[in-house]
């Protein structure tokens, strides 16, 4: 492969991640403004008697957990070091089946 080509996909690569943080950091400020604003109308209908608003902070929080972890690349279970482990595995288990 080229210099020039491997600096371009890492840059390629840098500009993607860069853009999926940017997104979810977007996504973050507009779940604090629409949820406290929720918040002011819950209070200001009832007073707290009922707290619906935290029923829209749940539902969007947990899209905003798997919206971080695809921009920080949080994979708990299948990270870069799984696949690496599987692909060595699987490689090695081509080898064996050819010598038999």
């Amino acid at each position: 492969m080229d210099y020039n080509t491997d600096k371009q996909n890492k840059y390629l690569r840098a500009k993607e991640r860069v853009a999926e943080i940017k997104k979810f950091y977007t996504g973050l400020i507009s779940y604090v403004v629409v949820i406290s604003m929720l918040a002011a109308v819950n209070y200001y209908v009832n007073q707290w008697s009922y707290m619906w608003f935290l029923w829209a902070a749940f539902g969007w929080g947990i899209g905003l957990v798997f919206q971080a972890a695809k921009a920080y690349q949080w994979s708990p279970f299948m990270g870069k070091n799984w696949e690496e482990r599987k692909l060595k595995e699987f490689m090695e288990e081509e080898d064996k089946q050819q010598w038999r």
